[in-house]
């Protein structure tokens, strides 16, 4: 199957991607709506609900923003390349734990979902959350260790 064929049998089968897909992936964060298949060996993640998709939507779409400046990049009208994709899904999701959460900062893997409900149970809408806070996080996400030399 070449890359074509295989982008668009991919969007024919995931109609609600999860935009949180490259954090999930990663094996950094979790969630309960997500829904998992494999396509041509590859793993892919689809959210179970268009209620949850949006809101998480409208989260990283706010954070990718909010980290414009930290990221060097002028203007940001989507996804970004891949490494800083990963920071902001996967460094937005555990700042933001670290701050609804504080005695449990280290945590191996957070859900996205439970993550939210906390925060908007918190804080009245999703644009009143401490951005420079998780921006923060965004910077310091290491996606993988450097492999050190003997």
């Amino acid at each position: 199957m070449d890359e074509d064929q295989y982008r668009r049998l991919y969007h024919e089968i995931n109609q609600q991607r999860c935009v949180f897909e490259k954090a999930l992936l990663n094996r950094r964060c979790d969630c309960r709506r997500k829904q998992a298949f494999l396509l041509a060996t590859r793993e892919g993640m689809a959210c179970q609900s268009a209620e949850s998709l949006a809101r998480c939507d409208q989260f990283l779409t706010t954070l990718r923003q909010a980290a414009r400046f930290a990221l060097h990049e002028l203007t940001i009208t989507g996804p970004l390349p891949h490494n800083k994709e990963l920071k902001v899904q996967a460094g937005g999701c555990l700042a933001l734990s670290a701050h609804l959460y504080p005695e449990h900062s280290g945590q191996p893997r957070v859900d996205i979902d439970a993550l939210l409900n906390t925060a908007l149970a918190r804080y009245p809408h999703l644009d009143d959350l401490p951005y420079s806070e998780l921006v923060r996080g965004v910077v310091h996400y290491v996606s993988r260790p450097s492999a050190r030399r003997s």
